[in-house]
Formats: C-alpha cells, structure tokens, sequence
C-alpha cells in the first residue's frame, strides 16, 4: 500500500489538514503525521520520509534537492498549498520527483477578509474597541464609508476579480492595475500603476509574488499615493518595502494600512510593523475558513488517489519529468 507523510506541525493540524481529509487519505493510504508541534528540520524530515512514496507537504514544509536525492522512494512532494516558490522543482524533475500545487479555495475567504479590512479602517473599529477594552471612552471621529469611494486593486487574478465584484455591489468604484487585459465593466476601469495609485480611497495589493514584483510597493508607490489613503496587503510580505510604509504613516501620508501578510515568519506581519498605531493587522488569517481549508486539504488528498489508481492529478507542476512515480503499479498497468 502506498505511504504518505503528512508534514503539517501537529499544532496547525486541524487548522491547516483537518480530520475529515485525513480520513479521506486513510482509505487510500497508509498514514503518518509529523509527531511535532513545530516544522521539521531537513534531517528529520528525511528520517520521518523512510518508507514513504508520497509527501503531502504544510505550506512552510521546504522541498530542496537534498531531500530528494536522500529518499528515492519519495515519488511525489503534494504541496497543500498553491505557493511552491519554496520548493527546488527543477530538482525535484532531475531526480523524477512529482510536484503538485492545490487550487485557491481561499478567494471568497481573503476578499472577505479584505472588504472587512478596508471598513475597520475607514471607520476606526478595532481602535474604538481597543480603547473601550482598555476602560476608555473613545472620542468620535467622521468614518469613511465604501460606497462611493474608488478601490484599487493591483493584481487581476481569482482574488482580485472576486473582489472587485463585491466592491461593485458594495456601490464603490473600481480601478485595477494588472500586467494582463482587464475589461471595463459599469464602475469598473483599467489603469495604470500611477494612475490608480492618485484616485484611489483604498488600495489592495493582491499582486503575484515573483522577482520583478518585490517592494512592488516602495516609497515612491506610497508617495504617489492619495493623502489621506488606506493601504491593504493580502498578498506577500515582500511586496512591500516595510520601511517605506512605516514612513508613510508616520507622515501621516497614508491614513492608515491593513495587514495579513508580511515578512515574519510563515508569511505573517512584521510585529514592529503590526504595533504601529495607524496599522490594523491579522495574523495571516485571510485564507483561514473551514471551506478554505477544506478546500485545499482535500484536494491534495484527491491528487494523491489519483495517483494511487495510475492518473496523473491536476495540479502536477512537472508531471513529464516524473519518472519515479511511474514506477508504481498502477502507473505500470496503464497503457501510456
């Protein structure tokens, strides 16, 4: 039977895996789980790995050559997660390793997170029950409201497009920013960078991470931004110069920012950053719904029965380099 080593801390199981997958992984594997509440150093990892042909691997679970040059057996690295940038995959193709990526199951759950973002910060809710907690009573200030503000979106993939329909709904006008086509709809318009930087109320980086993207957002960006604006990032930490946007609020520049991504460890806000007075900041929680977990744990689970029964899944990054796992015998039973 086919063993699989689920990487994920014990004491982000349930949150990140959950029972309901794992039962599911049982009926078409055997199964072992990472015994610790923290991640895994390599060295343990490749002890853990003994025996096993399949990893489905926690979002922080690192997927380097030396890893697949120590386990042969290993025939395939299941990442639960939609981010492999950690992962070495021409590596893992030399060696004839299998790597696959989920799906977003997150995209109402992060536009959610974003729309409540963007209304704590333009009414001062979290300050207001901080201040009550803390046995004060808060002074009233004017609150900006969505409707009729413009919201910036940088990044037009399955986020951004969910959220800016909610945005339209909510009565907000809408300016994106995008490498790719972005078609006008009612209050809905293309722009550049610069552009939608000057009009926007609120703007959202939902930009994809990769080399030409990082500090997306430096002090130029936060400078040509509207005095008086909010900043959201529900993408990556390294989007952001985080110096440049401290800088911004401490000049009172921007009004405020909203963060659930930054450079900390496991994607979380910078704590320095996250304290900062004008700055209303989550643990990186936006994608973390039982639907959205569910979503991505059970998919990872279907991609690993797939290959149990000899199909290449959905989601294979490299499936024409994966020698190793064609060696299984439902691979060998099924005609090429």
């Amino acid at each position: 039977m086919t063993t699989v080593f689920v990487s994920h801390p014990q004491d982000k199981f349930d949150h990140y895996f959950g029972q309901r997958a794992l039962a599911q992984l049982r009926s078409v594997a055997e199964v072992r789980c990472n015994p610790e509440a923290r991640e895994l150093t390599l060295p343990e990892l490749v002890d853990a790995l003994d025996g096993c042909d399949a990893l489905i691997a926690y979002r922080g679970t690192a997927g380097p050559e030396a890893l697949f040059a120590a386990r042969p057996q290993l025939a395939a690295f299941v990442r639960c997660a939609i981010d492999i940038r950690t992962v070495d995959v021409p590596a893992a193709s030399r060696h004839g390793v299998l790597v696959t990526q989920a799906s977003a199951g997150f995209i109402a759950s992060v536009s959610e997170w974003t729309v409540g973002a963007m209304v704590d910060l333009g009414r001062g809710t979290s300050r207001y029950t901080a201040a009550y907690h803390a046995g004060e009573v808060p002074a009233p200030v004017m609150g900006r409201q969505l409707r009729g503000s413009t919201l910036g979106v940088v990044g037009y993939g399955q986020i951004a497009r969910y959220l800016c329909d909610v945005a339209l709904a909510l009565g907000m006008q809408v300016r994106v920013a995008a490498p790719e086509a972005v078609p006008a709809q009612g209050a809905l318009r293309p722009a550049s960078l610069p552009a939608l930087l000057a009009e926007s109320d609120f703007v959202v980086c939902l930009a994809p991470a990769k080399p030409e993207t990082h500090h997306l957002f430096d002090a130029a960006a936060f400078a040509a931004m509207r005095p008086g604006s909010f900043f959201v990032n529900a993408a990556r930490g390294e989007l952001v110069d985080e110096a440049a946007l401290r800088a911004a609020l401490d000049s009172g520049h921007l009004r405020g920012a909203a963060l659930d991504v930054g450079m900390a460890p496991d994607q979380m806000p910078s704590p320095a950053l996250a304290a900062h007075p004008r700055v209303v900041a989550s643990p990186h929680i936006g994608g973390l719904t039982p639907p959205a977990i569910e979503h991505q744990a059970l998919e990872t689970v279907a991609q690993v029965g797939a290959l149990v029964r000899g199909e290449m899944p959905p989601g294979a990054v490299n499936a024409g380099d994966a020698t190793r796992v064609r060696r299984w015998p439902a691979f060998a039973a099924t005609p090429a």
